[in-house]
């Protein structure tokens, strides 16, 4: 790592929705970093930072609302999945970034159509996608990427919480 600047520590605990709906193909729910959020034009699953004494639990179901005006009827914790990086971050000043994500499989109506409730937010848009096409030139956050090769071993749980 060759810099001169010094290297600014950051640790995140996110919660994060894995939501699917059976259509013709499984899809899955999927969210677009705003040109507020970084990096502007990934995409991520609905989710975020857990608050400051605020349980995660709590805090997947907000996210999930703020980002996509769907509401959580069940939930269960399937997976924490962690990234960490030593690169350029924000503003371009190098990052020691070591984000911790905590995955819920989650329930939500699904004849519901997804949009962005919180405004101003680092969210702009979201969808459902077919599974398959997830990875079709999306830029996707670290936090997705293992999703899609995962939906079929993932649907046991969620058939288990109709």
């Amino acid at each position: 790592m060759e810099h001169s600047d010094p290297v600014r520590r950051t640790q995140r605990l996110g919660a994060y929705g894995i939501v699917v709906r059976e259509r013709e193909q499984r899809e899955l729910l999927i969210t677009r970093v705003s040109p507020s959020g970084y990096p502007a034009g990934w995409w991520a699953l609905p989710g975020g930072g857990v608050d400051h004494g605020e349980s995660p639990n709590d805090a997947v179901r907000r996210e999930l609302h703020e980002e996509t005006g769907l509401d959580v009827l069940e939930q269960r914790l399937v997976e924490v999945h962690d990234v960490h990086t030593v690169a350029p971050g924000r503003g371009d000043a190098w990052e020691d970034y070591h984000g911790v994500h905590l995955l819920y499989a989650c329930r939500v109506d699904t004849d519901a159509v997804p949009h962005v409730v919180e405004t101003g937010g680092t969210t702009d848009l979201a969808l459902w996608l077919p599974g398959a096409d997830l990875r079709a030139g999306r830029p996707l956050l670290p936090v997705v990427a293992p999703v899609p090769d995962r939906l079929d071993q993932l649907a046991g749980v969620w058939n288990s919480m109709t």
